[in-house]
């Protein structure tokens, strides 16, 4: 199965938990269906792209970087690869390579989706943007990657203004995830 017709199949599978997150999964669908090389950077409208909140283990404090050039503290993410198999193995790819941490366990998902403007292609593009959230070990040690300014644990109720209403939103989705799915393996 390819990396598309995956995110169709999650895409479609997926109940989403607002109204206009129904929208933007239909939009998402929609543009799958209409650029075969919607998965890859190259797509110039937009791209689907994917993001994880790292979570501590407790659930208590998500991991963010200083995205350099949002200028944002921002959850791990960004574009598909031509080897990636899977929207949700994208998404912990990226987790593992900006944050350095290696044992991350990714949460059963998406949990959202979110559509912003992006300049992969000037003047500018969107980022079609599944979104989940991972797990990282009681003993994990973040460490800064080539892609960021600073990565900072944050409680999740601080979070810092510096940031946007999507990465308040998916902290908390991934909290309510990591509650639930604890409580499903207990």
């Amino acid at each position: 199965m390819s990396l598309r017709h995956d995110a169709v199949a999650v895409l479609s599978g997926w109940a989403a938990p607002t109204p206009g997150e129904e929208s933007l999964r239909a939009e998402f669908l929609d543009h799958l269906r209409t650029h075969d090389d919607a998965m890859l950077r190259e797509c110039v409208p937009g791209h689907l792209t994917a993001t994880t909140a790292v979570l501590s283990h407790d659930g208590e404090r998500v991991l963010l970087t200083l995205h350099p050039k949002a200028g944002m503290w921002l959850p791990m993410g960004g574009h598909c690869e031509i080897s990636d198999t899977s929207l949700a193995g994208a998404a912990l790819r990226e987790a593992v390579e900006e944050s350095g941490i290696s044992g991350l366990e990714l949460l059963p998902g998406p949990l959202a989706v979110d559509k912003h403007q992006v300049w992969c292609h000037p003047p500018h593009s969107w980022h079609l943007d599944v979104e989940y959230a991972a797990v990282a070990p009681a003993d994990a040690e973040a460490v800064i990657s080539e892609e960021s300014l600073d990565l900072r644990w944050f409680p999740l109720d601080e979070i810092p203004e510096l940031s946007d209403e999507a990465t308040r939103r998916l902290a908390a989705r991934g909290r309510v995830a990591l509650t639930s799915n604890t409580r499903a393996l207990g």
